[in-house]
């Protein structure tokens, strides 16, 4: 039984009514049309009448009070029971993505008539009979991302919840479609759709690290405050922070800067959490397109805010593709690489032209060792603003087994303890065994090392001391008392955690083998680039901001820097004018370079 949806003044049927007059004379939709991710021509002349029904219709089945207790938003790379779509448009683009998702987790598929669903999955070769569960219901766009269910916890493992919010495109049988799924499949719902808690937001404007802490663009402010054209309460950025807390567990909500050329300002579209500790960063050629305001928001980040476990983001660059010789800023499609999607063990990426794709691919598969990184064409879809994760909406599963754990870093020779894995790990019936694997060599087996539990579902195994230019992979596997069972990272044990074991690095190494690339720009005004450039991982370094008297202004980085080139950033609007240094160091050495700030 699908919920009761009731208005007192304004019926979807005339809403309908409303938005085919306003269809006819802007944006035509016919068979061969789909509504673009951003606003179709005419279609803001529906916002009032889209308020009012909204305002108006009463949804039974949806809460509108937050869940009692804690809550944790799942993190994108958590366990899946599935995978939501809406067939509209693009079948090619979808058939791949079910045929891939399929062999993952179920596949639910919303679509008007699932006889036709059927036969186009079986002329492409798809078997349907599996794997599959089909809803027939109304929607109106393809961009289930944004108006999908967010998945929640109570309690952080114990009961699976979705968080609907208000969509922001005039589109009410999309906004209805977190409702039609909580109901197939009898998951409680609560929704931010009611004063004093109404919320405007979209899943592509949102990225949650499954541990309390989410990211978004200030979108999701402009969309709230006095000025917004929803219809809602006018909310601070305290009260939204408040609400998402409420709701979905998030206590730590960083907004960055919306970008000059993406119009829809979702950060799914140049950014991805890899894990708890790494972002993948959309990268252009120096002053191109989006490139300046990502570095600057990435900027933001670094400076303010650090992981779950209290170090640094590791960020990942990602080169983004042009069209031609465009990007962006210069009339080409938003082409990205980060607008994948996780599908338990499979990746699917949004892929556009081999000579650029193979970049990525090698990418994602070093950064993400075991997942299958399967390519899905998206040229098609790119111009209307949106990919692969764009059009898909996780599920999460309905017992999970939560392993969260920090990867160890580099270490030197001169570490004389054993290496000590610790991990966090939870089950609602509470975990019976855990046990961490680890093997130096990838052709041999691993060997196995007993988790003495600790105290608040913390657990500990240690691996000896190995000697210099060991390379260590690791994975950890537990069972809960019901006999769940569950490894992190989720592909293990093709999949692993690792880490080297270096010897120290000479004053003549450092050197002969590492410099700080030309800062730029220099002079400096606002953000400013430091590019390391080194042969070898520099283990134990620091990169400062100093004075001409020598006096640490301000700590850029700690930690190790790989082989290889790396980005690091500054504000120099933050200090007055004048000469500076850059030094980089470790405990043998240091290597320096001028800094103007004008």
């Amino acid at each position: 039984m699908r919920p009761v949806f009731t208005t007192k003044f304004f019926s979807r049927f005339s809403f309908l009514l409303l938005s085919l007059f306003v269809f006819s004379s802007g944006f035509a939709q016919n068979s061969n049309d789909i509504l673009p991710k951003g606003f179709a021509e005419g279609e803001e002349l529906l916002i009032p009448a889209y308020n009012e029904w909204r305002q108006n219709r009463t949804v039974v089945a949806c809460e509108s009070l937050p869940p009692t207790g804690s809550i944790r938003t799942m993190a994108e790379w958590e366990e899946l029971q599935g995978l939501a779509i809406t067939w509209t448009g693009f079948t090619s683009i979808l058939t791949q993505i079910v045929a891939a998702a399929k062999e993952q987790c179920q596949v639910i598929i919303i679509c008007t008539n699932d006889a036709v669903v059927k036969n186009q999955l079986s002329a492409a070769g798809v078997d349907w009979s599996t794997g599959i569960t089909f809803i027939e219901d109304d929607y109106d766009s393809i961009w289930i991302r944004d108006y999908g269910p967010n998945s929640v916890y109570l309690n952080d493992v114990e009961t699976l919840g979705f968080i609907d919010w208000i969509y922001n495109r005039p589109r009410p049988e999309d906004d209805v479609v977190p409702e039609v799924i909580a109901d197939e499949l009898n998951i409680p719902i609560y929704c931010t759709t009611t004063a004093p808690t109404d919320l405007v937001h979209t899943g592509g404007n949102f990225m949650a690290d499954g541990l309390g802490m989410a990211f978004s663009s200030e979108l999701v402010l402009e969309e709230n405050d006095a000025s917004n054209q929803w219809g809602t309460s006018n909310h601070s950025e305290e009260e939204v922070d408040q609400i998402m807390s409420d709701f979905m567990g998030i206590d730590l909500y960083p907004k960055m800067t919306v970008l000059p050329y993406d119009a829809i300002h979702h950060i799914d579209m140049h950014m991805k959490l890899l894990n708890e500790t790494t972002l993948l960063v959309g990268e252009y050629p120096e002053g191109i397109a989006d490139g300046p305001q990502i570095e600057a928001n990435i900027q933001y980040v670094l400076s303010n805010y650090t992981t779950p476990y209290g170090t640094p983001y590791r960020i990942v660059r990602m080169p983004m593709p042009p069209e031609g010789n465009s990007f962006p800023n210069t009339n080409g499609d938003y082409r990205t690489y980060t607008n994948a999607v996780f599908v338990n063990k499979t990746i699917l990426l949004p892929v556009y032209e081999e000579q650029y794709d193979t970049t990525a691919i090698r990418i994602w598969e070093e950064e993400m060792p075991g997942y299958e990184v399967i390519g899905i064409d998206c040229n098609a879809i790119i111009p209307l603003s949106g990919a692969i994760h764009c059009i898909t909406k996780e599920i999460g599963t309905d017992n999970p087994l939560l392993i969260t754990h920090q990867q160890l870093p580099n270490v030197t020779t001169t570490v004389t303890d054993d290496y000590l894995v610790e991990a966090n790990i939870k089950h609602r019936d509470g975990i019976n065994y855990a046990v961490m694997y680890y093997k130096t060599d990838l052709t041999a087996d691993y060997t196995a090392v007993a988790m003495t539990s600790m105290t608040d579902d913390n657990w500990e195994a240690a691996i000896p001391i190995q000697p210099e230019g060991t390379v260590v992979y690791y994975y950890i596997n537990a069972e809960a008392n019901d006999g769940k069972q569950q490894v992190r990272p989720i592909t293990a044990p093709e999949g692993y955690f690792k880490f080297t074991v270096s010897g120290l690095v000479s004053t003549n190494e450092l050197a002969a083998t590492t410099e700080i690339k030309s800062i730029f720009p220099n002079p400096a005004g606002a953000i400013t680039c430091i590019p390391i450039q080194t042969n070898q991982l520099i283990a134990g370094a620091s990169i400062e901001l100093t004075d001409v008297l020598g006096r640490t202004l301000a700590t850029v980085y700690q930690g190790d820097i790989p082989s290889g080139e790396s980005k690091y950033f500054i504000d120099a609007a933050q200090y007055e004018a004048g000469t500076y240094f850059v030094r980089l160091s470790n405990a043998q050495t240091s290597v320096v370079q001028k800094l103007m700030i004008k």
